[in-house]
């Protein structure tokens, strides 16, 4: 598989220019592809508060050189070590060179840092190459009922969590 020309580099969310770009690359694909639900609004419009004031992370993908952000993904943090992987988006013009998967092994990697026993995930068929991506990195279909919270998005008809 190809990988990125230039390298990439990982890092947590640090300025409210990262909450920007992490909000406008979520928004995109989710609007594009399903609808932007409330919960969507709040976590994307308030990533310091929602995510990483209770304890997760936002990881931002830059290319090394330019610093541009290349894709994000979210840790949401549950009671009982309980992680969620969440909001992962990849720029269109970065599709396809390996981004993705640095980005859940850099999630993983930090949910363990984090002190986390359990993550889980939800995604939707629709999203196969991520479906792909989440199986490969060692995550295994659930179902509802194993989910840690009563309510969760619509377009959510994969669940998963790691093996």
């Amino acid at each position: 598989m190809p990988y990125a020309s230039a390298p990439t580099v990982v890092s947590s969310i640090a300025s409210q220019s990262d909450a920007d770009a992490f909000r406008e690359l979520n928004e995109e694909w989710i609007s594009q592809l399903f609808t932007l639900e409330a919960e969507d609004r709040a976590v994307l419009g308030d990533p310091f508060g929602r995510i990483v004031g209770p304890g997760g992370d936002v990881l931002l993908a830059r290319e090394a050189g330019s610093g541009a952000v290349l894709g994000c993904v979210a840790l949401l943090a549950y009671p009982d070590a309980v992680f969620e992987l969440a909001k992962m988006a990849v720029t269109p013009a970065a599709q396809g060179r390996g981004i993705g998967r640095l980005l859940v092994a850099a999630a993983i990697d930090r949910a363990l840092a984090l002190g986390g026993a359990r993550l889980f995930l939800g995604t939707n068929s629709r999203l196969a190459p991520a479906v792909h991506l989440y199986e490969e990195a060692g995550f295994v279909r659930i179902t509802r009922d194993r989910l840690p919270v009563a309510e969760y998005y619509a377009r959510a008809d994969i669940l998963m969590e790691l093996g």
